[in-house]
């Protein structure tokens, strides 16, 4: 900045108030300043800009280590949302485990001066242990929306952004419904999920509303490897002819077990997925899934805990719908 202020013969102030857009700087001076900033190349300090105004303008971000589709695109949702609001983040990742290596987490996040949290809850047993922490004022869960009565969040008294899992559920079964399969199975996801336990409640909701029968579902990791495994297990019931998979890795496996043994997709059996992977426009054939907006997801979770902060932003709805993406692995009967 006094490199700055040297060649364009003003005070270090004055560069500082240009910068900064203040009103009382005359034209013919600011525009001396801004052609020096040019020539010199000068980008000034946003760590010693956020320290001059007692603020560090930094965002921590706290998930379990996951290789998994939604949990990283959220995390990247929300810190691409945070670069935009002119804040910077850190992320620790815990590895699933005791509750004392979360409280490890959040204690190191406090530490480099975060002036906000975020956490990206995938499970029950996290929720649960968010409840013995002490976290900082301004804190958002995303990616876990209110479940059931006994849903270990509703005590936590936190803000919480996400997708309503549930509802794209509904979306794929009534599709199947639509398009005249009457015995419909399902592939879930691991147990205490918070996204599987929504989209199988979404699915059993569908059946029982319809007055049918409600199969018993194969239960999965969220691999492909997993939906390949289960095909064994969801044609053992009697006229099946499509199946709700928690996720699209899970649908691909299955399809490919399906494939292996004469089953044609969608002929024999149709098959949706769920979260629209970008991969999943070149499954064959192409899969129908339900689409996650995890880009909205980051923008909003960032902007109520910007809201926490005293940031002016605009409000935003906190419940993000799916919606559904027909494709050719579905058909009617």
């Amino acid at each position: 900045m006094r490199d700055v202020a040297r060649l364009a013969g003003v005070s270090h102030q004055t560069v500082s108030r240009v910068i900064n857009d203040s009103p009382r700087i005359r034209p013919e001076t600011r525009t001396r300043v801004q052609a020096a900033i040019d020539e010199l190349g000068y980008r000034p300090s946003a760590v010693a800009r956020a320290l001059a105004h007692g603020r560090s303008r930094r965002i921590g971000m706290i998930l379990e280590a996951s290789s998994h589709y939604g949990p990283t695109s959220i995390l990247r949702g929300a810190e691409a949302a945070a670069r935009r609001a002119g804040y910077s983040s850190t992320t620790y990742t815990v590895t699933p485990g005791p509750v004392e290596t979360f409280g490890e987490g959040v204690e190191f996040l406090v530490g480099q001066d975060v002036e906000g949290l975020v956490v990206i809850v995938p499970r029950t047993g996290t929720l649960e242990a968010l409840g013995t922490l002490d976290l900082p004022d301004s804190c958002v869960l995303l990616g876990a929306l209110p479940g059931r009565a006994d849903d270990p969040a509703h005590s936590l008294g936190l803000p919480r952004v996400g997708v309503d899992q549930a509802k794209g559920a509904r979306l794929a079964v009534r599709h199947l419904l639509d398009r005249g399969h009457t015995v419909i199975g399902h592939l879930t996801g691991p147990e205490g999920w918070l996204d599987a336990c929504a989209r199988e409640a979404g699915w059993r909701f569908v059946l029982d509303r319809a007055g049918l029968a409600v199969p018993p579902v194969a239960r999965g990791d969220w691999s492909a490897e997993a939906g390949y495994t289960a095909a064994e297990e969801l044609l053992r019931i009697p006229g099946l002819t499509a199946v709700f998979a928690g996720n699209d890795q899970m649908a691909l496996g299955l399809i490919h077990a399906l494939s292996d043994r004469g089953l044609r997709i969608p002929e024999d059996i149709s098959v949706v997925g769920f979260d629209d992977i970008p991969e999943s426009l070149h499954f064959r054939p192409p899969l129908t899934t339900v689409h996650q907006d995890f880009e909205t997801l980051g923008a909003t979770g960032i902007a109520v805990l910007l809201a926490l902060l005293g940031e002016e932003v605009p409000a935003m709805p906190r419940r993000i719908d799916p919606r559904l993406v027909v494709r050719q692995s579905t058909r009617a009967r």
